[in-house]
Order: C-alpha cells, then sequence, then structure tokens
C-alpha cells in the first residue's frame, strides 16, 4: 500500500530545474536511498515531500492516515526542552490512542456495549498496534542510550549541533511514523551507533523509511531500493541481486544503463553523420526526398546526448612529499585533562612514511581533541608531541570553520576578497604549478560557481571548498576530521584514492566503516578513561580483535562466575573375594567355583 506518490514532480531555482518531472512511490515498510552527487536538489527534494516547501508544478499524494516525519540536517528545537522532553514527544499519538482506548473499554467494561463504541475500540487497537504496540514508555531512554545521548535531563540549549541531532533522530525513532524521511541521519554519530542504528531500521522499525546517506554500508544493509537524482531527473533502481548489497547492486544496474545510453548514443551519431552527408547534397538531390526525413534528421541533431557527470579530481593532488625528514611526528607519553576528565592517558605512537590511522571512538571521547594537540592548538597535560622539522599539515576540521561564510569560492580557496578582481593566484603542488580557478575545477567549481557565496552551498559543496583550501598548503600530513561528513559517493571515491596515494602521512577522524576499511592500515581507537589504543588492520579487523575480544572476557567471566566443582570422597579400591583353592591362576574372581550344573526339565 503507498504511503506516498509523486507526480511529475517540479522544484525550480531560477531558470534551473533541480528535478523535474519526478513520479515515483513509497510504499508500506521499504526503505529507499535517495543518491545523488551534492548540489542537485536531494535535500530539497526531501522537504518538499515533507510538505515543507511548496511545488512548482505536479501532485504529492500522502495516504489520509499516514504520519511522515522529516529530519533534516540541522533540527530546530526549544533549548529550554530536555531530550527526554523532546524525545517523548514522538509517543504523543500513540499516548493520545492508547489513552482514548482505555476510555472507550472502560465505558464498554461498564455495560455500555454500543455498536458505535465497539467499532471505536477495535479502531483504536489497531491505532495503538500501527503505532508501536502496547507498552512503549520505555523505549524513550533505550534509544536514547543507544544513539549516545547519555544526560537526558540537560536541556538541549546548551548541547553541541552534533548531540542535538541526535535527539531529534530519537525523536523520529521513538514515533515509529508511517514514513521516516532522514536528511543524512549518521552525520554525528560513532561507528558503533551507526551499526546498531543500521540493524534498527531493518529489525525493528515498522514504517517506510527515505534517506540520504553516503554510508555505503548502510546502504548497503537497509535499502531495498534507490532513487537517483542527476541532471533533474529521478531515476530507480530496485534491488534484484540479494546476494549483494543495495548500493553495489545499484552501481551494476546504472553501469548497464550507462553502457546502453552509450550504444543508442553511438547509433544516434552514425544516424546523424549519414543524414548529414544527405542534407549537404543541395536542394537538387533532396527534392525527391520526403521531409519526414528532414524533420527526423533535424530532430537527431537538436536532441540532447549522453550526459555524463564530472568528477572530482584528487588523485595527483599528492605533492610528492617525501620530503619528510627522519621525525615525522611523534607523541610521547602524552595524557590530557580537559574539563576535569581524563581523556588520553599515557598515549605513545610514532608516524612513519606510509601511516594511514583512523581514528574512532564515542562521541566526546577526545578524537578531535587529539588532532588539535597534534597541531600544537593544545598542550598536552603531560608527556610530550614532537614535530619533524619539514612535517607540514593539512587540517580539515568538521565545522569547516575556515570557511568565511560571506566570501565566494574563489574567495575562500584564493585567501583573500574580490580575488576575481585583484587576482586569484595560484596553487603550487610540487612540481605542478596552475591557477586558481583551474585548481578549482578539479573540485567541480567553474564559471559561476566560482562566484557564489559560500553560505549558499549544499553541505557536500561546502566541504569541497573547505578541502580544496586545506589540500592546496603543500602539505606532508593530513590531518582530516569526518571529513566524509556530506559528501557524495563520487567525492568520497575520489578522497578514498587521493588518501590511499598519499606518500605522506594521514590521521583521519572518520565514523564511516566502509571508508576506513578502504583507506587506513590501523586503528587508534579511544576506549574510555582516557585509554587510547593501536590496532593494526582496518576497520573490519579492529571490529574482529574487538568481537574475540569481548567473546573471551565473556567467557572469562562466566569460568569465574560458575561456582567450583563439589569435592567428593574418593570411592574405596574394591577389594576382590578370596578365590577359592582349586581356582585358575588368571581367572576372574570367582570364576574357579564350580556350580551344581541345572537340571533341565525331562532329564533323567
Amino acid at each position: 500500500m503507498p504511503v506516498l506518490t509523486a507526480h511529475a514532480v517540479t522544484k525550480a531555482y531560477g531558470l534551473k530545474p533541480l528535478f523535474e518531472n519526478a513520479t515515483f512511490t513509497i510504499k508500506r515498510g521499504e526503505k529507499v536511498a535517495l543518491l545523488g552527487p551534492n548540489g542537485t536538489g536531494k535535500s530539497t527534494l526531501l522537504r518538499v515531500l515533507a510538505g515543507l516547501e511548496p511545488l512548482d508544478t505536479g501532485s504529492i499524494d500522502r495516504r489520509r492516515d499516514a504520519t511522515i516525519l522529516y529530519l533534516p540536517q540541522e533540527p530546530t528545537l526549544d533549548p529550554s526542552r530536555t531530550p527526554r522532553e523532546i524525545a517523548r514527544e514522538g509517543l504523543a499519538l500513540w499516548h493520545a490512542a492508547k489513552l482514548r482506548y482505555d476510555e472507550v473499554s472502560h465505558r464498554i467494561g461498564e455495560g455500555e456495549m454500543t455498536d458505535e463504541l465497539m467499532h471505536e475500540q477495535a479502531a483504536l487497537a489497531e491505532d495503538v498496534e500501527r503505532l508501536g504496540g502496547w507498552s512503549r514508555d520505555h523505549e524513550v531512554d533505550e534509544i536514547l542510550l543507544h544513539l549516545g545521548v547519555i544526560d537526558v535531563e540537560r536541556p538541549v540549549g546548551t548541547m553541541s549541533g552534533g548531540e542535538r541531532r541526535r535527539v531529534a533522530l530519537a525523536r523520529i525513532l521513538v514515533a515509529k511514523p508511517d514514513l521516516a524521511i532522514f536528511d543524512e541521519p549518521t552525520n554525528h554519530l560513532d561507528a558503533d551507533t551507526i551499526a546498531w542504528l543500521e540493524e534498527y531500521l531493518v529489525r525493528d522499525f515498522p514504517g517506510a523509511v527515505l534517506l540520504v546517506t553516503h554510508d555505503r554500508y548502510l546502504l548497503d544493509h537497509v535499502a531495498t531500493r534507490v532513487l537517483d537524482l542527476e541532471y533533474g531527473q529521478v531515476a530507480e533502481y530496485t534491488k534484484r541481486n540479494d546476494h549483494v548489497g543495495a548500493f553495489e547492486d545499484f552501481l551494476e544496474q546504472k553501469a548497464e544503463r550507462y553502457a546502453q545510453a552509450e550504444r543508442v548514443e553511438s547509433n544516434r551519431q552514425n544516424f546523424l553523420r549519414k543524414e548529414i552527408e544527405w542534407l549537404r547534397r543541395g536542394p537538387k538531390a533532396r527534392s525527391t526526398k520526403q521531409k519526414a526525413r528532414i524533420q527526423r534528421a533535424e530532430t537527431a541533431i537538436n536532441a540532447e546526448g549522453l550526459r555524463v557527470r564530472g568528477e572530482v579530481e584528487l588523485v595527483g593532488l599528492e605533492d610528492g612529499s617525501s620530503r619528510l625528514g627522519g621525525t615525522i611526528l611523534e607523541v610521547v607519553n602524552v595524557g590530557l585533562e580537559l574539563g576535569g576528565r581524563r581523556l588520553i592517558d599515557d598515549l605513545s605512537l610514532r608516524l612513519v612514511k606510509g601511516n594511514r590511522i583512523g581514528i574512532v571512538g564515542p562521541n566526546g571521547a577526545g578524537k578531535t581533541t587529539l588532532l588539535k594537540l597534534v597541531t600544537g592548538e593544545l598542550t598536552p597535560t603531560n608527556g610530550k608531541v614532537v614535530r619533524g622539522v619539514q612535517t607540514k599539515f593539512a587540517y580539515f576540521d568538521q565545522a569547516r570553520t575556515t570557511l568565511k561564510d560571506d566570501w565566494t569560492v574563489l574567495d575562500n580557496v584564493a585567501e583573500r576578497e574580490h580575488s576575481d578582481k585583484v587576482g586569484a593566484g595560484e596553487v603550487t603542488i610540487g612540481d605542478r604549478v596552475m591557477g586558481m580557478r583551474a585548481y578549482l575545477e578539479l573540485f567541480l567549481f567553474e564559471g559561476a560557481a566560482l562566484r557564489r557565496k559560500v553560505s549558499a552551498l549544499s553541505g557536500g559543496e561546502r566541504a569541497r571548498v573547505a578541502l580544496a583550501l586545506a589540500l592546496k598548503t603543500g602539505a606532508n600530513v593530513l590531518l582530516l576530521d569526518e571529513p566524509t561528513n556530506d559528501l557524495d559517493l563520487a567525492t568520497l571515491g575520489s578522497l578514498a584514492e587521493l588518501i590511499e596515494s598519499w606518500p605522506g602521512c594521514v590521521l583521519v577522524v572518520s565514523h564511516d566503516r566502509f571508508f576506513l576499511d578502504r583507506v587506513v592500515t590501523s586503528i587508534l581507537a579511544f576506549e574510555g578513561d582516557g585509554k587510547v589504543q593501536l590496532y593494526a588492520g582496518n576497520w573490519e579487523s579492529y571490529s574482529e580483535q574487538k568481537r574475540e575480544d569481548a567473546k573471551a572476557k565473556k567467557q572469562a567471566t562466566r569460568m569465574a562466575s560458575s561456582p567450583p566443582p563439589r569435592s567428593t570422597p574418593p570411592k574405596a579400591a574394591s577389594v576382590p573375594p578370596p578365590a577359592p583353592a582349586n581356582a585358575v591362576p588368571g581367572d576372574r574372581p570367582g570364576a574357579g567355583v564350580r556350580r551344581k550344573p541345572t537340571r533341565k526339565r525331562g532329564e533323567g
């Protein structure tokens, strides 16, 4: 049964349509991913479907009794309310249905058994079941805890943007709407929390889901269908292979679609070539030809050919950073206390060329703080940080604080206002020297896009500007704090290739498990109480080791809690009876006893 159906939906800003004649249906219980490059209008489409923005043309049919809730990238919450109060709002419909059911049931129990009340009771029972069942009050604190919201009585106005997003996400999960629309739900969640959310959406969330996300593992395990928004058109891909993930299946189908489009384009080009030759023969040669052939040729000439979107070209930006020196970075017995908390306790770490270290751990554990220790922005409580003479950092911070919102893309990367008038300068990457505009083309900014204010960009476009600014420094050590947030999948792939080929060292804070599996050579894990432990290998290797450690710990706990085996007195050795005098040596005891043979009935 459809929860929502979009009919020929169109939305444009200025002359450019973000999406045009988009038609699709979302059915009850299905999980749908909306994909597309940054800046194509995915967030706008979500807001339109949620009823928060008007359409230009088309219509949207929403099932009359359906509840539809939307999680924006930056939710607005009452700053005076607590996480528990806000999450309990998700139970408002359930509480109303349950309260009314109890009232009607009480009246029926008192003898008021009218047909009207009996029908209402049955309808209310269906509502309570549809909204999650008969006992749900406990879910509020459980879901908040799973999402890492510990202080449930603290006003949200005192919380960070990431904490507020988790509270808003909890409200929707508690509500269990018929359709949940999520815009980048994994941003500001650590990897363990994302793994929990993944399982929750698959096993415990009964409603339909429409989500924009860059998390490959979440896409693979949750989505059953993909809507692909590109060049203003929405294409649908339904998962057809149960043996591969939804995203892998989508890539295979899209590759087939492009291959078919290339064949069609090749045939079109052949047709054009022949028709143009014919048209050039002059009026005399064409006098006997049909007008339909001329019209067909003109239509083919004017038709739009195959369009393939460019990709961010980060590979090759590495500056040949072989000039690293003997010492790159050494962290020696470092400890750090902030706000009365011991974030890091006795950490020692030495970087060598080629190290790519993924930094993981719960939110607030100290991952970003460690990067600030590395750069010298913070001083350790004890121990020391030694930086090599030739070590040069490029720091990409998750808040994108290096960007000036009221400056253009070109101004931000050139680091000078009105750079289009005074000159944007050049970028030197190793032995390569290029103009600023040519450099920004590698990040898909060219023409009018260079003059757009950063405040008008999407989250992914802002991330590309911040990357361009960080990577132009000619650094040999990359410090990346949540670089995958808001990036589209194509840009993520280019970033992963850049890191894999980086000749220097990389420290990357990330919650993206697929990204960590692909790029890192070791994992530095914040494990609580200041303990920071280095593990060889990627995320999967680290996860496997943690599972083995947990299994061993559980087994040791079980053995320690088991009662010792009950001690029993040893059995007395059995002493065989003395053998008779005529016993044969070696016979069993009693073997030598002569017994009178039993006489059978009938014998004399």
